[in-house]
């Protein structure tokens, strides 16, 4: 008899524990993300063909991040009737349950898409309700899924660039916790790319061009959105029809340094500042500004950008380094970007030397 009130006490007990677990989880939910990418449901049909499912919006950024000549698709979806916020200076935005999907590729020959392509990993960042999570699938050599890898991954890619060349990498797909490098707003982890900045542009949609926002604004996904001519946008940065030599260098920085380099990113107490916000020809923006610390990293140079004198600019010392004590961004890069640091070179190129 006692033994079976023991038991009656232990199996009340974990049915009690069980619905304690339960209501803090509809509390507290956690989401769990599926092992293969193609259980989000985002494309239809082939896979590879990275064609958008209903409900599930495309979209490019102006001027994008450098990742080793990697291209990307990008596409945005939002909970059923629930909207992005519009914000001018920031990213915009999103509400919980958004998911915004990167896809990183090569061609196989950049001169002649018609060859095809290998996806290699989809990022697919969650907001979840404790905050914006990142989760990397990797594509399989079939290209007919992705799988979930937590910790990342290494693969060899070979391609040719549009300038001829053949070039061979070894790809790294960072781990969960390693896109925390970059995506970091005073501590908490945010997305980088989908600013108004950016996303003021056209996109071609298969019915047509349009604007990015004005789409999102039709679609019901987005809501604030001032008059177009009242929002900003940033330069394409190689070319010379959406800006200057100033306003393209400026949004090649914002897109590949500012994430770190601002008032309240990873590196803000560096002073080096490089987001498009900085005022032209600032201190903050590194004109004139001695570094925090020498090293290895300043190359003897005495300024982060001294006008007139890239190969005197600790700026471009770092960003033409392929040197893994040297080189910025720190991480998410191999190989230099050589026509970004080409742009860089010829903007302080023409600066005015310091009187």
């Amino acid at each position: 008899m006692r033994f079976r009130t023991l038991f009656q006490y232990a199996a009340v007990s974990l049915c009690c524990l069980l619905a304690w677990g339960f209501s803090l989880k509809q509390q507290h939910p956690s989401f769990a993300p599926p092992a293969l990418l193609s259980e989000y449901g985002f494309f239809q049909g082939n896979m590879a063909d990275q064609a958008p499912a209903a409900g599930v919006m495309p979209y490019q950024l102006n001027t994008p991040l450098f990742s080793d000549y990697a291209q990307k698709l990008r596409f945005v979806k939002l909970p059923p009737g629930k909207q992005a916020a519009y914000h001018d200076t920031q990213v915009l935005d999103f509400p919980v349950g958004s998911m915004l999907i990167k896809t990183f590729y090569y061609p196989y020959d950049e001169r002649k898409p018609q060859k095809g392509r290998r996806l290699i990993e989809t990022r697919v960042l969650i907001h979840e309700a404790s905050g914006w999570k990142a989760y990397p699938y990797i594509w399989n050599e079939a290209q007919t899924d992705a799988t979930l890898e937590v910790a990342g991954g290494r693969m060899e890619v070979k391609w040719t660039r549009a300038n001829g060349k053949k070039q061979k990498l070894e790809y790294v797909v960072p781990n969960v916790n390693e896109c925390k490098g970059c995506h970091s707003y005073d501590g908490a982890f945010k997305p980088i790319g989908p600013t108004a900045r950016q996303l003021n542009g056209d996109f071609p949609y298969p019915e047509g061009a349009q604007n990015q926002l004005l789409k999102w604004q039709q679609a019901g996904l987005l809501a604030g959105l001032p008059e177009l001519e009242q929002v900003p946008r940033i330069a394409v940065w190689n070319d010379p029809a959406t800006g200057d030599l100033n306003s393209r260098a400026r949004a090649w920085l914002d897109i590949n340094c500012a994430h770190c380099h601002n008032p309240h990113g990873p590196a803000n107490t560096s002073g080096l500042f490089l987001d498009i916000h900085q005022p032209d020809g600032s201190a903050a923006l590194g004109v004139m500004k001695p570094p925090v610390a020498a090293g290895r990293g300043a190359g003897d140079s005495q300024y982060d950008i001294l006008p007139g004198q890239p190969d005197a600019s600790i700026l471009m010392f770092r960003i033409a380094s392929n040197d893994p004590g040297i080189r910025m961004p720190e991480i998410g890069r191999k190989l230099v970007h050589e026509e970004g640091v080409a742009l860089i070179r010829e903007w302080i190129s023409s600066m005015q030397p310091a009187r």
